[in-house]
């Protein structure tokens, strides 16, 4: 167990001053690993790649916390088009979280990164973080070197981790023990840099200082590694000192109950809505849903997408919007509170708007899986002011069905008669002992039942035979005619006040005869009820 360990730590150590710590970035996981390692070990230093000119306004940014900022540094113009990259003071970031424990523990922060006039992000696409609750960081970091790009030389990447390495030589003169964090997307040829000593190249003069903003509540998505309702999960666990461990998980778990319970609220509002159809039963399954698809994209953890496309496939538009409500949701982040309440930007998939108006394309320093847009399809609840003026303009003499809604109603009820006379069959079925024929198949029930009577079979071994039932079911007589269904037993006649007759208009339909809630209440759109 100690040579596993030693060898472990040997693949993260630079020297025997310098440890590098491999990181994905926008990950809570990766975020409580930093935190870990800081927290249980001794350290006098912490290296962290990001350049020095945002290191005022960042830490000051996470003096604020749990209120987020987003620290820019304006870059040239892109064809008369603003461009900007930014640092998202996220604290499931795990950069942030490591100044954020360093600031806390009197560990000083040396910012290694080189300057440079326009930033290249470098895109990665790695395993799920949450695998790090069974797997070491170094396994982690080590099985994903065969698939890692190695940086262009010469270039701006390569530029980069050439005097992230010199630093690390620079630093090592002062400190004891240093806790270097880095990409990792970039670990390999970092540690392959400071041992060769490969040559560096200046850092450039910034133009512009960086700048600190404030972000809308209803963006915050856009910056935030984990979903802002779990990042707020985090932080009151923070706060209240308890364990984070499995948040990732278990943060889902809260964040279905919590919508769930303003979903509750919103029907208990509205007196028309039948009863609760959403049952622990229903999440369970739900939950059992969600896993397997998160695991056919190829991940350990779902993404938003994936819970509200579960969400309306299993318990409709109107949850599946509450669901997406709540995730977007952060409680800690006041915009008309703190120093920024005046400088608040919108934030959206490779751009930010400014407070002045100006649109500026945004390139994330810090970026975790790529942002993409996917197209889903949710129906919401209509307001009541379409619902009065929808019900004033229908006409109550003027009533039809919806042609897909009777198929359905046709096929359920179909099968329900098919159902029906396959139990009045089963009454008259008849068992004999199989002879030539199986007939409608083998009863084991009764083959079972005379498992102790079997005989000796006239063979030289002399081994006993079982005997074999077989059942004949006989065509089932009469037909049924009238199918009565009781969705809510016993029914409250005030609550199921409209009672109607609809004729078939066909033969492939039936006469329906019914109770139910008035639909005048229940409008969701125009001439629709």
């Amino acid at each position: 167990m100690a040579t596993r360990r030693k060898s472990t730590d040997a693949v993260l150590r630079l020297s025997s001053r310098i440890e590098v710590l491999p990181i994905l970035h926008a990950s809570g996981d990766m975020a409580q690993e930093v935190r870990e390692t800081l927290i249980g070990r001794q350290f006098d230093c912490l290296a962290v790649p990001l350049p020095p000119s945002v290191e005022s306004p960042l830490e000051e940014a996470i003096e604020e916390l749990p209120h987020i900022n987003l620290i820019t540094i304006p870059e040239p113009d892109r064809d008369g088009t603003p461009v900007v990259s930014f640092v998202p003071v996220d604290p499931c970031q795990a950069v942030i979280m490591g100044i954020r424990v360093a600031i806390g523990e009197g560990i000083a922060r040396a910012y290694i990164d080189r300057e440079v006039t326009v930033f290249e992000p470098t895109p990665l696409a790695a395993p799920d973080p949450y695998a790090l609750k069974r797997v070491s960081l170094a396994a982690f970091a080590s099985a994903v070197i065969p698939s890692l790009q190695a940086p262009p030389q010469p270039g701006q990447r390569w530029d980069r981790i050439a005097w992230m390495a010199f630093r690390l030589h620079e630093l090592e003169l002062d400190f004891e023990s240093i806790l270097c964090l880095c990409s990792l997307a970039e670990w390999p040829w970092l540690r392959e840099a400071y041992r060769i000593r490969t040559p560096y190249t200046d850092p450039e003069r910034p133009v512009v200082l960086p700048s600190r903003y404030s972000v809308h509540t209803s963006t915050l998505y856009f910056v935030l590694g984990e979903l802002p309702y779990v990042t707020e999960l985090y932080e009151r666990r923070r706060a209240e000192v308890r364990s984070d461990r499995h948040l990732s998980v278990d943060g889902i778990k809260e964040l279905l109950l919590e919508a769930r319970s303003r979903w509750l609220v919103a029907r208990n509002i509205d007196t028309t809505s039948v009863a609760n159809w959403i049952t622990p039963q229903l999440l369970q399954r739900y939950l059992q849903y969600v896993r397997n698809l998160a695991l056919t994209d190829r991940r350990l953890t779902p993404d938003l997408y994936t819970l509200v496309l579960a969400a309306k496939q299993m318990a409709g538009d109107e949850f599946a919007i509450t669901l997406l409500e709540t995730a977007k949701s952060y409680a800690l982040h006041q915009e008309d509170q703190g120093e920024l309440s005046w400088k608040t930007l919108s934030a959206g998939i490779g751009k930010l708007e400014f407070p002045d108006g100006v649109v500026a394309l945004a390139k994330n320093r810090l970026e975790g899986l790529p942002l993409v847009w996917r197209s889903l399809t949710l129906r919401p609840r209509p307001t009541r002011t379409s619902s009065r003026r929808w019900a004033l303009l229908w006409n109550p003499f003027r009533q039809c069905s919806w042609p897909p809604e009777d198929s359905r109603i046709e096929s359920f009820t179909s099968h329900v008669r098919e159902q029906a006379r396959t139990i009045m069959g089963a009454d008259l079925a008849r068992v004999e002992k199989f002879t030539t024929s199986i007939k409608d198949g083998v009863d084991l029930r009764e083959s079972l039942r005379h498992w102790h009577t079997r005989h000796w079979a006239q063979r030289p071994e002399g081994r006993k035979r079982m005997d074999i039932y077989v059942k004949e079911i006989p065509p089932a007589r009469g037909n049924v005619e009238v199918v009565v269904f009781l969705f809510d037993t016993p029914a409250d006649p005030h609550r199921y006040s409209w009672q109607a007759t609809w004729y078939a208009e066909h033969a492939e339909e039936s006469t329906l005869c019914f109770y139910a809630t008035p639909f005048l209440g229940q409008f969701v759109g125009p001439g629709i009820a």
